[in-house]
C-alpha cells in the first residue's frame, strides 16, 4: 500500500555535499591542500605508468599489477577530488541525484578494484617468492591479463546491488550530505524507505567481500613468511622481504581505512574523523601508492634515474 505521507513529500533531485564546509576558516586551506594532493597523485601515478610501459626492466608482472594501480588511483581521486576543490572554492555545494549516484558507483567500483588488485598482486608475491622457478610459466602474460581484467570487471560488478538498491530508495526534504563525496552510508540514512533489511545485507557483502580478500592476501603471505624463513642467506632473506614489503605495507594502510569508514553501523553520525578516514583512502593513500613503491622499490628507481638522466642529458 502506498503511504500517502511519503507521496506528499518532495522527492529529492540533487543533494548538497557539505565537504569542510563547517570550517570556513580554513577554505583557502583546504583548496591548496587537495589540489597539491590532488596534482601529487596524478604526476607520481602517471610517472609509474610512463615507466611501466617505456622500460623493458619493468615490462614484469609485478609492474604490470602496479600500473593497473597507478591508473586506479588517477580514475579514484578524478572521481572525488575535481568536485571537493569546486565545493571548497566557489561554495556550490550542489550535485545532481544522478551526478551523485554515478560518483558512489565509481567510488564503491574503485574501492572494490583495488582490493581484488591487491589480492593479485598477493597472488604474484607469492609465487614469486614461492614457486621461483616455475614464476614466468604460472605468471604469464595471459594469466596476469586475466588476473587484472577479473579485478576490474569484479569490482564493478559485485556493487551493483549497492548502487541499483541506493538509486531506487526515496529520498525525501533532507539532501544534505554531510561530507566531501557522496557516501553510501550517508546516503541511506537520508533515505526516507525502509533500509533496515537491505542496508544489513549490503553491510554484509562488503565485510564478506573485503575479508575474503584480507584472507587470500593474508595466506599468500603466510606462505611467504614460511619460505623466507627458510632462505639461509641473510642477503637472500632481505631481497625477498624487500619485494613484498611495499605491497604489505599497502594493503595494510588501504585495509584500515577502508574498514573503518565502510563497516561502521548506519545509524552513527559523520564525526570529523569520519572525513579524515574518508580523505585518507580517497586521497591520501593514492599519492602515497607511487611514492611507497618507487622509494622502496630498486627497479622503478633505477628506471626513473635513467629516464632523468636521458631527458637532462
Amino acid at each position: 500500500m502506498r503511504d500517502p505521507q511519503r507521496d506528499n513529500q518532495t522527492q529529492v533531485t540533487e543533494f548538497l555535499i557539505l565537504g569542510f564546509s563547517n570550517y570556513p576558516n580554513l577554505k583557502i586551506l583546504v583548496f591548496v591542500v587537495f589540489l597539491c594532493i590532488y596534482l601529487v597523485t596524478l604526476m607520481g601515478n602517471l610517472i609509474i605508468l610512463l615507466l611501466t610501459c617505456t622500460d623493458s626492466r619493468l615490462h614484469k608482472p609485478m609492474y604490470f599489477f602496479l600500473s593497473n594501480l597507478a591508473l586506479l588511483d588517477i580514475c579514484f581521486t578524478s572521481d572525488t577530488l575535481p568536485k571537493m576543490l569546486i565545493i571548497s572554492l566557489t561554495e556550490n555545494k550542489a550535485i545532481s541525484f544522478l551526478g551523485c549516484m554515478t560518483q558512489l558507483y565509481l567510488i564503491l567500483s574503485f574501492t572494490s578494484v583495488e582490493f581484488f588488485l591487491l589480492t593479485a598482486m598477493a597472488y604474484d608475491r607469492y609465487v614469486a617468492i614461492c614457486n621461483p622457478l616455475r614464476y614466468s610459466v604460472i605468471m604469464n602474460k595471459r594469466v596476469c591479463v586475466l588476473l587484472a581484467a577479473a579485478s576490474w570487471m569484479s569490482g564493478f560488478l559485485c556493487v551493483l546491488p549497492h548502487i541499483l538498491f541506493t538509486s531506487s530508495s526515496s529520498f525525501c526534504d533532507h539532501n544534505e550530505i554531510n561530507h566531501f563525496f557522496c557516501d553510501l552510508q550517508i546516503l541511506l540514512k537520508l533515505s526516507c524507505s525502509d533500509i533496515s533489511i537491505v542496508a544489513t545485507l549490503l553491510l554484509t557483502l562488503n565485510l564478506c567481500l573485503a575479508l575474503a580478500c584480507f584472507q587470500l592476501t593474508l595466506t599468500s603471505y603466510v606462505f611467504i613468511g614460511s619460505t623466507i624463513l627458510k632462505i639461509h642467506s641473510a642477503e637472500g632473506r632481505r631481497k625477498a622481504f624487500s619485494t613484498c614489503s611495499s605491497h604489505l605495507t599497502v594493503v595494510m594502510i588501504y585495509s584500515g581505512a577502508v574498514l573503518f569508514v565502510y563497516m561502521r553501523p548506519i545509524s552513527m553520525d559523520v564525526r570529523p574523523e569520519d572525513k579524515v578516514f574518508g580523505a585518507l583512502y580517497n586521497a591520501v593513500i593514492p599519492m602515497l601508492n607511487p611514492i611507497i613503491y618507487s622509494l622502496r622499490n630498486k627497479d622503478v628507481k633505477d628506471a626513473l634515474m635513467k629516464n632523468t638522466r636521458g631527458k637532462i642529458g
